[in-house]
């Protein structure tokens, strides 16, 4: 379990207290990214001025700041959960003018969820795979949203079979759809290896959960023939961090669904314009991929599969697996779960931490920018979208990327918009998280230096403006939900910038 969970978490039996803790902390951080004001700073406290209320907020800093407290008349007044939520949407009404009622219930929602994802893993066995290991430990998420573990309102029973962070596995819904109402582009041979479809008829593939969600919507292509119930799929998959995206390691294989609940800011429906678009995305990035050094890797979203009268709710993309793009020996690992913790995490391990941060550098750095900079090609390289794979020593040796859906082309979106989305989702949203996960451990380390020294490596004519701005772009996932802003919009919110202290030091 990893130092920072130790000091910061009650204890293990209190799983009502440790959901408080773990909820709290990505409010705590979207509340001070985007909203407070700092005043004085104590020795081991942080004080912020809420704005809105002209209230003050008091909590114990880091990455993952904890016990939240407010001052009243009477004194620092310690806030449990539900106390800084509303707080929270007290603050956002005084702050924007508006109202929201759908937001705290999904804080709410989130750490209800905490609690019985706890209560899952304290009975079940984590995978013995350190990929799957990984994938499945991310019990904080998202660590600037306010909602992370949100599942829809739905009850505990509806979700939990289907959740990553309870190690969940099962199989998979397997449908079968007559072969003139099938819609499909690019190479989905591999849906055809999951059973045997009737003459007249594809295999199709559905996830449970989402199948128990739009059954009813259904019911006339059941009744009409167009739609079969074969039963389930032989093997079982396991969910990954994206939820809705499942490994099967016996076929080496991804499958990305349709799923119609809301995780973070968005409903994760695979939607019909990114669907048309999957094909040109995905070649523009192995394009991007196929021309650079290193052993850099993409995940190849290869084509879709759908029912034309559920286009979709039933559609389901398949992916790359991982053997034909790892180097041999080497071990893959979700880069958000060494931000998280989890058990095998080479950031435990004994290291020379800049030995070891200058391997994540020049495997995770050159990738993003070199898309950019020949090819137009935005990546979402953010946490979990990013897999490292570590060799026996737990060094990094090799990134390996995912989900077109993600990406963005230019001159699709302009040159400065793309550039901003890429700084956010590289430095800010992933390497100053694994930065901070490292120096946690190595308190004396300054990694900044050596991110700078490898930006300037790549000739860039954004480089120069980014290593000296004060500030950098954090996307406001508060003020988004708030507003109920379109969850594929991003705004930004200045954040201090670490490479332009790094400057006044030197790179050497």
């Amino acid at each position: 379990m990893e130092r920072e969970r130790v000091e910061l978490m009650p204890p293990s039996g209190d799983v009502a207290a440790r959901a408080d803790a773990y909820a709290a902390a990505p409010l705590l951080n979207c509340l001070i990214r985007e909203v407070a004001q700092p005043c004085a700073d104590p020795r081991d406290r942080r004080v912020y001025r809420l704005p809105g209320s002209g209230r003050l907020l008091r909590v114990r800093p880091g990455r993952r700041p904890a016990g939240p407290e407010v001052r009243t008349a009477d004194g620092w007044q310690p806030l449990g959960h539900t106390e800084l939520v509303k707080l929270v949407a007290e603050e956002l009404r005084g702050h924007t003018g508006l109202s929201n009622h759908e937001l705290p219930a999904e804080m709410i929602d989130s750490r209800d969820a905490v609690a019985a994802l706890l209560e899952a893993r304290a009975r079940a066995s984590a995978p013995e795979d350190p990929y799957t290991r990984s994938e499945q430990s991310l019990v904080t998420g998202h660590p600037h949203h306010p909602a992370p573990k949100a599942r829809g309102g739905g009850p505990v029973a509806s979700w939990l079979p289907y959740a990553p962070e309870a190690y969940a596995r099962f199989p998979l819904a397997l449908l079968a759809v007559r072969e003139d109402q099938v819609e499909e582009e690019g190479d989905t041979s591999a849906l055809d290896a999951l059973g045997q479809a009737p003459p007249g008829y594809r295999l199709l593939p559905a996830h449970p959960w989402q199948l128990d969600l739009v059954g009813r919507d259904l019911a006339d292509a059941f009744a009409d023939g167009r739609l079969l119930r074969l039963g389930t799929t032989a093997c079982e998959v396991r969910p990954t961090a994206a939820i809705r995206t499942v490994h099967a390691p016996g076929a080496d294989l991804f499958l990305k669904f349709s799923l119609d609940v809301r995780i973070t800011n968005d409903v994760r429906r695979l939607w019909r314009h990114d669907l048309l678009r999957l094909r040109r995305t995905d070649t523009a990035v192995a394009r991007a991929f196929a021309g650079q050094d290193g052993p850099a890797a993409w995940l190849s979203d290869r084509g879709y599969r759908t029912a034309r009268f559920a286009f979709e709710e039933l559609a389901v993309v398949v992916r790359d697996g991982l053997r034909g793009h790892l180097l041999p020996g080497a071990t893959p690992l979700l880069a958000a779960a060494l931000a998280e913790g989890f058990d095998g995490n080479p950031l435990d391990g004994p290291l020379d931490p800049d030995r070891w941060w200058r391997a994540w550098l020049r495997q995770v750095v050159p990738p993003p920018l070199t898309a950019f900079a020949r090819h137009g090609v935005v990546l979402e390289a953010h946490l979990q979208n990013s897999l490292i794979a570590v060799d026996a020593d737990g060094l990094p040796v090799q990134a390996l990327f995912r989900d077109a859906e993600g990406v963005k082309l230019l001159p699709e979106v302009s040159r400065s918009a793309g550039w901003e989305r890429l700084v956010y989702c590289l430095i800010v949203n992933h390497l100053t998280e694994i930065a901070a996960a490292l120096t946690e451990r190595h308190p004396a380390y300054d990694p900044w230096s050596a991110l700078r020294e490898e930006l300037t490596r790549h000739d860039l004519p954004e480089i120069a403006a980014l290593l000296a701005s004060p500030s950098l772009p954090g996307k406001t996932n508060l003020l988004l939900r708030w507003t109920a802003a379109d969850g594929a919009a991003a705004r930004y919110h200045p954040v201090p910038n670490p490479l332009a202290g790094a400057s006044a030091r030197g790179t050497g």
